[in-house]
């Protein structure tokens, strides 16, 4: 079911590249996908990682950065589901160990080409690997301050931007970028790529490496009401397990909000950006 609703929601997008077209239904359905995603958190239920992917920058890129590039939003959803896996991000050669995406490997592969077949590839893919790291590791890569230095070689977020746009122009202007008719896309990517950077820190940090805790919020408080209503404990235990989420005491439960009204937690969106 989320699949394919997803799908819809792709194609519609699709359909309309050059404009947004996320109004107030096409945003609704979003958020009900969404929730959809975090309803049972009992069972463990299998989605393809691709249509969740493309669910979470459908989210944040499209309807909260308002982008009108089909074409991106499609990226970045393969993107994330290709980089799930660790050798994509951490390409190897047959005799060597991974090779980490720093600028001064970039050189070292322009003059071998050991590990892509090609210098429009290798461009693109370290383009890649700087907007995944910065984008899903934000953390990882900020400055170390008062006692605790950062260890020798530290590179932070300011390298992997200057270096994922300058690839991603390099590849733009590659040869290869015209035949396989993705010259716009990667343009797009260079001179955009902290905007897409921002979407990909925000489903990082809702979806990735932590979770939408407003809406988790609202969920404990729909079971807990739900249990109120029913007395059934199959509510009670779920709205205990949403509370272990947001470090809620849970065998406080019912006593803590047996008096509470029920809440309504609203998600601030963010800051609409211009044709990202």
């Amino acid at each position: 079911m989320l699949e394919a609703a997803v799908r819809e929601l792709r194609e519609a997008i699709a359909e309309h590249d050059g404009e947004n077209v996320a109004d107030a239904a096409f945003t609704r359905r979003v958020d009900q996908l969404i929730s959809v995603f975090y309803d049972d958190i009992v069972e463990i239920t299998h989605v393809p990682t691709r249509a969740l992917f493309d669910l979470f920058v459908i989210k944040a890129l499209y309807v909260g950065r308002r982008s009108t590039d089909a074409g991106v939003v499609d990226y970045l959803g393969a993107l994330l589901d290709r980089y799930l896996y660790s050798k994509e991000l951490f390409p190897t050669a047959p005799d060597e160990g991974p090779n980490l995406s720093y600028f001064s490997e970039l050189l070292e592969e322009t003059r071998q080409l050991r590990h892509f077949q090609n210098l429009f590839e290798a461009y693109r893919s370290y383009g890649d690997h700087a907007l995944f790291v910065t984008g899903v590791f934000p953390r990882a890569l900020r400055r170390r301050n008062g006692r605790r230095q950062a260890p020798a070689g530290f590179v932070d977020r300011g390298y992997y931007v200057t270096t994922g746009r300058r690839c991603y122009q390099l590849a733009a202007g590659h040869e290869l970028a015209q035949e396989t008719q993705q010259r716009r896309l990667l343009e797009k990517l260079a001179v955009y790529f902290e905007v897409y950077l921002d979407t990909l820190n925000e489903i990082s940090e809702g979806y990735i490496m932590g979770f939408d805790l407003p809406l988790i919020a609202d969920k404990m408080l729909d079971n807990f009401n739900a249990y109120r209503r029913t007395g059934e404990q199959r509510y009670l235990l779920n709205a205990r397990r949403y509370a272990a989420i947001l470090k809620v005491d849970a065998e406080a439960f019912p006593s803590l909000l047996a008096s509470q009204p029920r809440a309504h937690v609203l998600e601030p969106g963010p800051a609409p950006r211009s044709d990202p």
